[in-house]
């Protein structure tokens, strides 16, 4: 069998919150040494690229920020195939920065997507609003709908009704 591309997780596979685990430096400096495609998958919509190179970084493992692929990143791609161009985003700037890449507007005007990420602001308003657009027919897109492991986390999961 020959290797070709690999992709590989970050989260608890790679890193665990902002450490390293063990073996992860020199499994993907054996990587790129050998000049394969890399990615690296996150569901965890609120960084960039740069902000994950940076995080591994601090950890002691050298990756450039174009190895990474974000659930905002996906959320953008998925869009762009779609009608409509304006979206009301509930979610950090990494996620609204991938959108605007992908030729949105963002608004809080007659949207035709409703667009829920992580973020640490939510509040009523947000969500009042995110649930009327809905209501009145914007799709309804979530980033990454799953749980936390440590415990009821109000992030995008919960508040899209995950269990």
């Amino acid at each position: 069998m020959t290797i070709k591309n690999v992709i590989c997780d970050i989260d608890g596979v790679l890193m665990h919150d902002n450490v390293a685990v063990p073996g992860a430096a020199e499994f993907l400096h054996g990587i790129m040494d050998k000049g394969l495609p890399l990615v690296l998958l996150t569901n965890y919509p609120s960084q960039t690229g740069q902000d994950l190179a940076n995080r591994f970084a601090t950890a002691g493992v050298d990756v450039p920020d174009s190895v990474f692929y974000t659930s905002a990143m996906a959320t953008a791609d998925f869009l762009r195939r779609q009608e409509g161009k304006k979206a009301y985003v509930v979610g950090e700037g990494a996620l609204i920065h991938e959108l605007y890449k992908a030729g949105f507007t963002i608004t809080d005007v007659n949207p035709d997507f409703v667009i829920v990420g992580e973020t640490r602001s939510y509040n009523w308003d947000m969500m009042h609003k995110a649930a009327y657009f809905v209501a009145n027919g914007a799709r309804f897109i979530a980033t990454n709908p799953d749980t936390h492991g440590r415990g009821f986390y109000p992030a995008c999961g919960a508040l899209c009704g995950r269990d």
